[in-house]
């Protein structure tokens, strides 16, 4: 976990991924034991040391106006008693969590004795960039080696100093857990040509995660010559059905657009049946305004709700992150089926409705990566789906889908045992 000063860049990118590769063929059969205790002692470090990790914070807090960073963002790279207290919860929760590594998936006896067993393993190296969320170095270091994983971090450059201390803690613990050194490795430079150099190593690299923003995340699915993990954006639905209760839809849709607007999970765009638009549109529309939320509105949305502004095709597709929402009234549970599918972006969609077969229809045909009947889109996330900690929610149907925990940071191989068998 040694934090390495970058002299030449590529020479310096190699070197990481190699150690991380060796260390991730160590790692594979390293106990659940000494993972576990990695994890507990990491989370006790990281409270007894919050003076110096809020010492370090305060330096990247003080360097964030000069990266442009918004108000939002700068919340998100604050480490407080409070964050550092839930970081070291979620080592806690990783650690209580089953060891996937070396679970038999399935299993059978041949005719001819042989015993077939599909047994689970590690990736093997994972290459990590995520932003300014310093909190998110500790999570995907827990997720990844108690997966089996190496991980090479490359945070962004407004957490450096945070990231750095978060790193050693880390370090410092491994040393005295069994832990091979270089199973957790933080880049050491905000040089964007790294992340190129690694994106290029596929033999010491077997799966590049990105996490943060769309261009970010383009970037790495375009220049990865290893398989990447991702979703680009978050534009989740609700779709109210004509038999839903009205009350329960308002809670649901302010709930997942409000709570809190600028994560992938939080609701873009609504869709309600015209058969009950008339009556539950206007006192959505009123419960979304009182929350400070524009809405953007088709034709028939705009004359029963004359402050909402009209809504444009872009709208419809676009990921907002913010106080805006697009509202279509549709005519049937077909048509927001197919508005979802052909604007959506395959991550969150919720239906709410009393008629179970318009919420089997809606969940067997809506291809996304999760799909709530009468919840909120929020619920889409590793913690909320007993998972623990996550290290980013993928819409891809290869390898990994929805919310990527442990067991999605495995792969699986055949081990077959015999007493002679030969093929004839």
């Amino acid at each position: 976990m040694a934090i390495a000063e970058a002299t030449d860049l590529q020479q310096y990118c190699l070197a990481t991924a190699r150690k991380a590769q060796a260390a991730s063929a160590e790692l594979a059969i390293v106990s659940t034991a000494k993972k576990n205790d990695w994890l507990r002692r990491s989370a006790a470090e990281l409270r007894r040391r919050f003076d110096e990790i809020r010492a370090a914070n305060e330096l990247d807090l003080a360097a964030a106006p000069g990266y442009g960073l918004t108000d939002a963002a700068i919340d998100r790279l604050r480490l407080t008693q409070k964050t550092v207290e839930s970081m070291a919860r979620a080592l806690e929760e990783v650690a209580m969590l089953p060891d996937p590594i070396g679970e038999t998936i399935e299993g059978s006896v041949r005719p001819n004795g042989l015993e077939i067993r599909k047994v689970r393993v590690p990736l093997g190296v994972v290459f990590f960039i995520y932003e300014s969320r310093p909190n998110v170095t500790v999570d995907a270091a827990a997720i990844c080696v108690k997966s089996g994983n190496a991980v090479i971090l490359r945070g962004g450059k407004e957490a450096l100093h945070s990231n750095k201390l978060l790193a050693q803690i880390l370090a410092d613990t491994a040393r005295a857990t069994g832990i091979p050194a270089d199973a957790v490795q933080l880049v050491n430079t905000t040089d964007r040509e790294a992340v190129g150099h690694f994106l290029a190593l596929p033999e010491y690299i077997s799966v590049a995660i990105p996490r943060g923003g769309e261009s970010l995340i383009r970037r790495v699915a375009a220049e990865a010559r290893m398989p990447v993990i991702k979703h680009f954006d978050g534009n989740c639905h609700v779709y109210v059905d004509p038999s839903a209760d009205f009350a329960m839809a308002e809670r649901i849709i302010v709930n997942s657009k409000c709570q809190r607007m600028g994560v992938c999970n939080a609701l873009e765009s609504l869709l309600v049946h015209e058969l009950v638009a008339a009556k539950s549109l206007p006192q959505i529309a009123a419960a979304l305004g009182a929350q400070g939320v524009e809405l953007r509105g088709c034709e028939r949305t705009r004359k029963l709700v004359p402050t909402a502004k009209p809504a444009t095709e872009q709208d419809f597709a676009a990921e907002y992150l913010g106080p805006i929402i697009s509202v279509k009234i549709v005519d049937s549970l077909d048509e927001a089926i197919r508005h979802i599918n052909h604007y959506g972006s395959h991550h969150t969609d919720a239906i709410v409705t009393a008629d179970l077969a318009a919420a089997r229809e809606f969940t067997a045909r809506v291809d996304s990566a999760a799909v709530m009947v009468n919840a909120a889109t929020r619920f889409n996330d590793g913690g909320e789906f007993g998972l623990g900690a996550e290290i980013g929610i993928s819409t891809d149907k290869f390898h990994a889908r929805g919310p990527c925990g442990l067991k999605e940071l495995t792969s699986y191989k055949y081990v077959v045992f015999g007493t002679g068998q030969i093929r004839e």
